[in-house]
């Protein structure tokens, strides 16, 4: 089934805070390689207010996808540490419409975001062959 893209992207208000975490949940309920914490994490960023960028995508009222961007410490084989650099939190799409552009549009928006934030950089942790088409490369020292 074909459908048209009427999604909306924009920051996460209080009122979405419950919907974000259903659609976390049931984004990664059947994905392999996962602790099912993944809410969890999401949920303690935002207790600790340490959710640089929190953004959703809505359509006709329903929030079916999610992404987040926190700071995060990196340091190099000396311990100098690196300034300015995201760690990005897992992209979630309800899974009826997963395969159809949305997580995409949610890690392009993410991107461009950190971009204009002028970001050193951004880590995550997730499938290579996925997140490659976004220019991102496996770095076995991180």
């Amino acid at each position: 089934m074909w459908h048209t893209l009427t999604i909306q992207l924009r920051h996460e208000t209080a009122d979405d805070i419950a919907a974000i975490e259903a659609v976390t949940t049931a984004a990664f309920a059947d994905a392999p390689h996962t602790s099912h914490t993944e809410q969890f994490i999401v949920r303690a960023l935002r207790v600790a207010r340490e959710l640089t960028l929190s953004i959703v995508a809505e359509e006709r009222g329903q929030i079916i996808g999610y992404v987040a961007l926190s700071p995060v410490t990196i340091s190099d084989a000396q311990g100098r540490k690196a300034e300015g650099w995201y760690g990005l939190r897992p992209i979630s799409v309800m899974p009826p419409r997963q395969g159809q552009g949305i997580g995409s549009r949610l890690m392009e928006q993410a991107l461009t975001e950190l971009r204009a934030m002028r970001a050193a950089g951004c880590v995550l942790l997730g499938d290579p062959a996925y997140y490659a088409r976004f220019g991102f490369q496996a770095h076995a020292g991180l």
